[in-house]
């Protein structure tokens, strides 16, 4: 799976709050949360920010409170993957299960900014800094990961798999 997007750099240690403000919490829509993705963090993101954009950050990206509700609004509004240092264990596994690419690479982290373009190889854990004729290893995100990543996330990957088994036991 490639991802190719303008880079959205952002420090460390940010949380699900600064992600998706607890006051819009009010809905699950992943548009709704879209329009105020980040918002906290840099005002103009939600309207700047395009499909495939790809959001770097430093340590301990996606800390706080468990909110599922930010990867949803990360996804929702077009991000096609985060890079960052390290992220929480608990938004770690959120994004898998919402379907959010994500990457630990610690030297990626810190020397794209924001307004490179960026490539990433999710098969091969590679990120390519086209601007500034750079490339980064991360680990490579598992099959299985990956299969919940191009379902769309946990639950689609569990419809899928039971829609699955149901044909094969009807024929």
């Amino acid at each position: 799976m490639n991802i190719k997007g303008k880079a959205w750099k952002f420090g460390d240690d940010i949380d699900t709050d600064a992600i998706i403000p607890a006051r819009y919490l009010i809905s699950t829509d992943p548009q709704f949360l879209a329009a105020h993705c980040m918002e906290d963090a840099d005002a103009e993101f939600p309207e700047k920010v395009k499909a495939g954009d790809i959001i770097v950050a430093g340590k301990n990206f996606g800390c706080g409170s468990s909110r599922e509700h930010a990867p949803v609004a990360i996804k929702g509004a077009g991000v096609g993957c985060v890079i960052a240092h390290s992220f929480a264990r608990i938004f770690y596994r959120n994004a898998f299960n919402m379907g959010l690419p994500i990457l630990e690479a610690p030297e990626a982290a810190a020397a794209i900014a924001t307004g490179d373009e960026v490539e990433v190889d999710l098969d091969q854990g590679l990120i390519v800094n086209r601007t500034r004729q750079q490339r980064y290893t991360a680990q490579p995100v598992p099959p299985f990961m990956q299969e919940l990543l191009q379902a769309g996330g946990l639950m689609n990957y569990v419809q899928k798999q039971t829609a699955d088994a149901k044909e094969r036991t009807e024929c």
